[in-house]
């Protein structure tokens, strides 16, 4: 297994880091650089839609949002420091939204509604870590996910971001015009390119300007957007300092329905698959290869996310791909850098304003950073397969996962809400059905001889 996941990730030598996974770095440069991977993740999107798909009051969103957060932030540290110990943030997954929808509304609505939520999402979390304590994930890894089928995942991670940070962060994103938009992306995109490539330029004097490039380039595309007139800082000035997040059992209670649980196990079961792809993305970047022992921690390291996600009243949690990215753009692939991500989570739970802040940076401007982040992620999954033998079979692993990613991207809303509720789950992911296909026809079409 260990020998199969090194020659995964070995193959060729990814951007040079700068700063090693277990390397220490001051504690004022992990606060920077942690907060720079907080700027370059839209975690308050999905509470947002939440709150607008099943209609929460004002007071009830601003309450999940502050749990998303603190979510995000114990799950990023738990992740990082104490499970799989990799360089990895933790954010709200969008697989479920359809799922969270679909039992709240069969629920009931309000409370009942939510409550029978949060208690499948409890109970599958549950049974996530029951899959890594007892190896079981890991087993399916090492029998499904060779490397051509590894660089495939990967590169379909980033692939099937790319449409979404072009169509609804760049072209729909709200706020501003179509062209302010696209100003907005195209600025924070070629600063971004700037910043990195002074670093590579001047090595040792430019090293900051990499380090720091996706920050820079989100504060230059905010300045932007403030001359543009579109940066609306009115939220911020109306949120508060500080505000209590919700307590379970006295906001919220949970409620457990069978046919709630196994609809959200299918989801977690969709969600790990989805979430193996992030590891591998992050694994070749930082040129580490995955180890059996790694793997379950990470399965058990998600399944304690989701269980507290579940218990703050929040929606389950993921490991968030484009992080990967973000590490191979600035070489810091620094754990305390993440693990200060995590404690600027919750400090971002705890207060409004500063969560008000975040959420204020227009999604064109995010959309410009996402994008190119998107590419390097798909380009990683190219350079762990390009050493592979790609005979007529290998072609069709690849390339009908890759078809499948841009048709269900693609494939309108109307349609796909028309599909049965189990169907619509797994095609609401992309990711998860190009990974499952990627791995069947690898079993099943013959090898060339």
């Amino acid at each position: 297994m260990e020998t199969q996941h090194r020659k995964l990730t070995n193959q060729t030598k990814q951007t040079q880091l700068t700063v090693l996974p277990d390397e220490k770095i001051s504690f004022g440069q992990s606060a920077l650089l942690g907060l720079q991977h907080v700027m370059a993740m839209d975690v308050y999107v999905v509470p947002f839609l939440i709150a607008m798909l099943i209609g929460l009051q004002t007071g009830q969103a601003s309450a999940l949002i502050q749990s998303t957060f603190i979510a995000a932030g114990v799950a990023t540290i738990v992740q990082t420091h104490f499970c799989m110990k990799l360089p990895m943030a933790q954010g709200p997954s969008y697989v479920p939204l359809g799922a969270i929808v679909g039992i709240y509304a069969a629920s009931g609505s309000g409370d009942l509604g939510w409550s029978t939520v949060l208690g499948a999402s409890l109970i599958g979390a549950i049974l996530v870590i029951i899959l890594g304590y007892t190896g079981i994930f890991n087993k399916i890894v090492q029998t499904f996910i060779p490397p051509i089928v590894g660089g495939t995942i990967i590169f379909v991670v980033g692939l099937s971001l790319m449409p979404v940070g072009l169509r609804d962060n760049i072209f729909n994103g709200a706020g501003a015009s179509i062209n302010q938009n696209i100003y907005l992306a195209l600025i924070s995109a070629f600063v971004l390119i700037i910043c990195v490539m002074l670093g590579t330029v001047f090595h040792q004097k430019g090293r900051l300007f990499r380090i720091a490039s996706v920050i820079i380039a989100l504060i230059a595309g905010s300045i932007a957007a403030n001359i543009m007139d579109v940066l609306d800082l009115s939220p911020v000035s109306q949120a508060k300092w500080f505000s209590m997040p919700q307590i379970p059992f006295a906001d919220f209670s949970f409620s457990f329905n069978i046919s709630a649980i196994i609809t959200m196990v299918i989801i977690y079961i969709v969600l790990m698959a989805e979430t193996t792809g992030t590891w591998f993305a992050i694994s070749n970047v930082i040129d580490q290869p995955l180890t059996n022992k790694q793997i379950n921690r990470g399965v058990i390291g998600e399944g304690i996310g989701c269980f507290i996600a579940s218990l703050l009243g929040s929606t389950p949690v993921t490991g968030y791909s484009t992080n990967a990215g973000v590490i191979s753009i600035t070489g810091i692939a620094s754990r305390r850098v993440f693990i200060a991500a995590g404690i600027w989570f919750i400090v971002f739970g705890f207060s409004g304003k500063l969560a008000a802040l975040i959420s204020a940076i227009p999604s064109a401007v995010i959309g410009g950073v996402f994008v190119i982040v998107c590419g390097i992620i798909a380009i990683s999954g190219l350079q762990v397969m390009k050493n592979e033998h790609i005979g007529e079979k290998e072609m069709y692993v690849i390339a009908i996962p890759v078809i499948l990613t841009l048709a269900l991207t693609l494939l309108p809303d109307d349609f796909l809400y028309s599909l049965p509720t189990t169907v619509q789950y797994l095609f609401g992911s992309p990711i998860a059905t190009a990974a499952l296909v990627a791995i069947f026809l690898n079993k099943i079409l013959p090898s060339s001889k």
